[in-house]
């Protein structure tokens, strides 16, 4: 088997490549890197070979965060990739015959791309999931594009999601998120209704937070003082009802399952939670009509300065019919 040394993108299925990594790799993740020209192959399966040590960096065994270089030699071992015809069937599958994107579009220019998640679609594939938001959006666009996620949504979470359509935003856009010297952190808030009756206007919630794999290999995350990361939400009272209150989250560290752990810590856990939430309850809300059926967590507002044109951007999402039913119900 030949082995081949090429430049970006030009990977040969069935052979070991060679890649040489320029400016418009350096400093991008390598899993995200390796999911975008390893066009078909699942996420799950990229994780594997880098686990395995198939994919090295310079000679060396790699991790999937590792963040590549200019000058880098990445080493991709022999892969089956889909081919045309596979692609169009995955796309007809995902959402199609006419492979148009089927979430609402709540901006976009040359640089950026925001959409209206649903709650119950993933926002990649992997861990038994073909498709999420971003393989469907390289799937109705041309799939050679740079495309790539600013940041993540639970699967179970509705609302704002922002892509990247340039290396350059995209980099920017990291820079602010990590409050980096000179940018400003984006402000994120979210609409949760959650569990009784919450006593403060206003509250400030700085539990650490750990993640951990339960007894059933699920992974989850708790509050631990001692090994935990440090997490802090801001709490607004929205509106008050007989047995639940309508909260407004501000996200100032962005830790996985964040809100929902925090609400629970409270004693307020998020009404439709399947992981951190009352699950009897949970089930009982699902019976009248309308009933609850999802969580009630949904990422409403999104504003930043655009990381290419430094302009103001304040993205909404409006709250999805089915929770705006449910909240007008109480």
């Amino acid at each position: 088997m030949n082995n081949l040394r090429n430049s970006v993108g030009e990977i040969v299925p069935g052979q070991v490549s060679f890649l040489t990594l320029d400016e418009e790799q350096d400093g991008q993740r390598l899993d995200n890197f390796l999911i975008r020209v390893l066009k078909g192959v699942p996420k799950s399966h990229i994780n594997k070979i880098i686990r395995g040590g198939e994919v090295r960096i310079n000679g060396k065994r790699c991790d999937g965060k590792d963040r590549l270089a200019v000058g880098d030699e990445l080493r991709v071992p022999p892969i089956r990739m889909a081919n045309a015809a596979e692609k169009a069937e995955s796309a007809a599958q995902a959402f199609g015959e006419k492979r148009e994107f089927p979430h609402p579009i709540l901006f976009e220019d040359n640089h950026l791309i925001a959409v209206n998640k649903p709650a119950g679609t993933a926002v990649h594939g992997g861990s038994g999931i073909s498709f999420g938001v971003i393989e469907q959006i390289r799937l109705a666009r041309d799939p050679d594009d740079t495309l790539e996620l600013v940041h993540r949504l639970d699967r179970e979470t509705s609302g704002v999601l922002l892509l990247a359509k340039s290396r350059k935003a995209l980099v920017n856009m990291h820079a602010m998120m990590q409050e980096e010297p000179g940018t400003v952190k984006p402000i994120k808030r979210y609409l949760a209704l959650v569990q009784g009756r919450v006593a403060n206007d206003r509250q400030h919630v700085k539990a650490p937070l750990l993640k951990y794999v339960a007894a059933n290999n699920e992974r989850r995350v708790r509050v631990d003082e001692t090994d935990g990361q440090a997490s802090h939400t801001i709490l607004n009272v929205k509106k008050r009802l007989a047995e639940c209150t309508l909260l407004e989250a501000e996200l100032k560290t962005g830790r996985t399952h964040q809100i929902r752990v925090h609400c629970q810590y409270l004693g307020h856990p998020i009404l439709g939670d399947d992981k951190y939430g009352d699950f009897i309850l949970n089930k009982a809300l699902q019976k009248p009509t309308p009933g609850l059926k999802r969580m009630f967590l949904h990422a409403a507002h999104l504003s930043f300065a655009h990381p290419v044109t430094g302009e103001p951007l304040a993205l909404e999402a409006p709250l999805p019919p089915e929770l705006d039913r449910y909240l007008q119900s109480l």
